[in-house]
């Protein structure tokens, strides 16, 4: 058996350590198998955006800034979650969660969405102020579905695919429409039209606090196991770049200025070669 060649055996490192990063390793899981009988065909918008990895961390980063200013989503969070000693973790199960409904089995679709709407159920509690809560709010998860969305498709759109037709941006937020309803998010958008009117809608539901800055600070200080210090720091300040400039202002964010041009070129080369090295996976 011939030698492996070194660019090759480099490439393989290069997944494993990609892998390692979203997967529990240590415990055995394995990757999400795209499956023919998911709820989504190949190659149609949502898959196409959810395979792109550093758009997904990006978005990821962005969209959970923006969800923390929501005060029932961030309640939720500092009550019901162990964040602060595990972020990694929660972020990973995020992003399982993304994977199994976009690329799995439609049942294993639908067995993870009725798991978190089990959770969901059990989540709630009271504000500061006096006012009750609760996981399962459909406007409250219409807020974490916009921003899930709106910021997958913009950083998709910033270093993948800035020409995608309108038609299929469109259809993205269709396809993603079946899962936020199945959660028992609403108003839900199927459009580029209806995420900005929904959008601009609830950001009357927001709220700056010093808990939503503490938790920003630490999505963007977090260091997943496995992921360089180096690589972490690029990708959230993309995130930042990209964050509405209200959003940036309630959390106490400064816009990078000619810092942010490094970066993101840096970013947008790192894009390019993990999708090198899966599109041969």
């Amino acid at each position: 058996m011939p030698p492996i060649p070194l660019s090759e055996r480099l490439r393989l490192k290069l997944v494993e350590q990609v892998r390692g990063v979203f997967n529990d390793v240590e415990s055995g899981q394995q990757p999400v198998p795209p499956s023919d009988e998911a709820l989504f065909a190949r190659d149609t918008p949502i898959r196409m955006v959810h395979a792109d990895i550093v758009a997904m961390m990006v978005g990821g980063i962005r969209g959970l800034l923006l969800q923390m200013l929501h005060p029932h989503a961030l309640q939720g969070v500092l009550d019901h979650s162990n964040f602060r000693s595990d972020m990694h973790g929660r972020l990973r199960r995020t992003a399982r969660f993304i994977a199994v409904t976009t690329f799995g089995h439609r049942d294993d679709a639908q067995a993870a969405i009725e798991r978190v709407n089990r959770i969901h159920a059990a989540v709630g509690g009271t504000l500061p102020d006096g006012w009750p809560y609760s996981a399962s709010d459909p406007r409250v998860l219409a807020w974490v579905h916009v921003a899930e969305a709106t910021s997958f498709l913009a950083a998709y759109l910033r270093h993948v695919r800035p020409d995608m037709p309108g038609a299929e941006q469109d259809e993205y937020y269709r396809q993603f429409a079946v899962i936020a309803l199945a959660l028992g998010a609403d108003p839900v958008p199927t459009n580029r039209a209806e995420a900005e009117a929904i959008f601009r809608e609830l950001r009357s539901d927001l709220a700056a606090s010093p808990a939503a800055r503490e938790v920003a600070d630490l999505v963007l200080s977090q260091r997943p196991k496995g992921a360089p210090p180096a690589v972490q720091a690029l990708l959230g300040a993309e995130a930042v770049a990209l964050l509405p400039p209200f959003a940036r202002s309630m959390l106490g964010l400064e816009r990078p200025g000619l810092a942010a041009i490094p970066a993101r070129a840096a970013t947008w080369g790192m894009g390019k070669t993990l999708r090198w090295a899966f599109r041969q996976t």
